[in-house]
């Protein structure tokens, strides 16, 4: 086997395993609010997540994938040795594959991003030196995994106080939850369409004008308005005066929200596609880059088959080994409903879609976490599990350093071995 053949093979397998971690991990916390709400079921949540998480990728993947691919470290100072970089991207998605399996092992739901970024700083300091990563990018970027989570919690906490002001505490909830349908579905798919319509059709030759991106954005979310409204006048509800398993919120209601579930899930599992895949691709394609072309500091366009690869093997990730996360999220930190968990998705997915458009890598993770606690504090402390959310920020203050450990020692092994 030719020496470039093997490392691109090497390259493609690393790639897989940490987009296969990615869906045992992230893509399983992002759809654990629609399984612990019980508005999908399992085998449901893999099937949105498979076409929505491709769809994702396809679309709106290639702006984080270019920040990862070559955002962190500078590689022009490698230009003398490009098998450096080559060695170091394998090292990475090696070394976040790993963490991520042994997370998902223990059901802890860390970030993917701090995952990948932590492996790759990890072994351009040890391996190559300080002065080649790009600190001030690193840092914009770990302030994003601060901010999104408090971003995510404040919008799930204003959307669930609008549920609970609009409808839940009303004489008629029934009545103003179908009310109010519409315009909760149609801000969900509106954010998500109008990213993609400005971000994420250049990878398919299509770039709009303002105009038409709106306009765009606007019959899309009108018509998943129109398939939304179907699916809820097909519901069967219960008695009126039926209530939920704790009393406090209608049966009927939540019939009404489980719809809406479907379309925050299908939201987020694009989020998710357009952020998350960047965290496996991006390493791979730098290598691609630098296999086909020999130049450490090209900027090409993220081939369609590399995007592709990271969706299937997130989609396979989740589907063999999603559960365990699926359940710390979905019924752990705080006790889900339909609205509840309505209001936590959609807030995460408006967060993460509006930073996969800047080309920003968030913590999925860190935002939906964020989401879910903001609508537990919209209805009391005593409503959160305090114990699991200290494990999973302790968890969240391990994964950098574990990424950036394990990274430094593949990279000396893939070094030792290819070099």
């Amino acid at each position: 086997m030719e020496y470039s053949t093997l490392l691109l093979s090497l390259a493609v397998i690393f790639g897989l395993f940490m987009a296969w971690g990615i869906g045992a991990n992230d893509v399983a916390n992002a759809m654990g609010t629609s399984v612990g709400s019980r508005a999908l079921t399992i085998r449901q949540a893999v099937f949105v997540a498979a076409i929505f998480v491709f769809s994702g990728a396809w679309l709106a993947g290639g702006e984080v994938t270019q920040t990862i691919r070559s955002g962190m470290v500078d590689s022009s100072l490698m230009a003398d040795n490009p098998e450096l970089l080559v060695y170091g991207m394998l090292a990475a998605l090696a070394a976040a594959g790993t963490w991520l399996l042994v997370a998902s092992y223990f059901g802890w739901p860390v970030s993917t991003t701090h995952s990948i970024i932590g492996a790759i700083v990890g072994f351009a300091v040890v391996g190559l030196g300080f002065e080649v990563v790009r600190w001030e990018r690193v840092g914009t970027i770990a302030m994003s995994w601060v901010v999104s989570p408090m971003v995510g919690g404040m919008i799930a906490f204003a959307l669930f106080r609008s549920v609970q002001i609009l409808i839940l505490d009303t004489v008629d909830p029934l009545k103003n939850a179908k009310r109010w349908a519409p315009l909760y579905i149609f801000l969900t798919a509106f954010v998500t369409a109008l990213v993609t319509m400005f971000k994420g059709l250049t990878h398919v030759g299509l770039e709009l004008t303002t105009v038409q991106a709106y306009g765009f954005a606007i019959l899309v979310s009108a018509a998943v308005v129109v398939l939304g409204m179907m699916a809820i006048r097909r519901l069967r509800f219960d008695d009126p005066t039926g209530v939920g398993e704790e009393g406090s919120h209608f049966a009927n209601v939540e019939k009404v929200f489980g719809v809406q579930m479907v379309v925050t899930g299908c939201a987020m599992a694009f989020a998710l596609g357009s952020n998350d895949v960047a965290n496996a691709v991006g390493p791979l394609a730098a290598v691609v880059d630098v296999i086909q072309t020999g130049d450490v500091s090209a900027e090409t366009v993220v081939p369609m088959w590399v995007l592709l690869l990271g969706g299937f093997g997130i989609v396979f990730g989740l589907f063999t080994y999603g559960h365990k996360v699926i359940a710390t999220v979905g019924t752990g930190i705080t006790q889900l409903t339909p609205s509840r968990g309505y209001a936590a998705t959609a807030a995460a997915a408006a967060t993460v879609v509006l930073a996969s458009g800047t080309g920003l890598p968030i913590s999925t993770t860190h935002t939906l976490v964020g989401a879910i606690l903001g609508v537990g504090l919209a209805r009391g402390i005593a409503a959160i599990n305090l114990g699991l959310v200290r494990m999973i920020f302790l968890s969240w203050i391990v994964t950098l350093p574990a990424g950036a450990i394990l990274a430094v020692v593949y990279f000396y092994i893939l070094r030792g071995i290819l070099g």
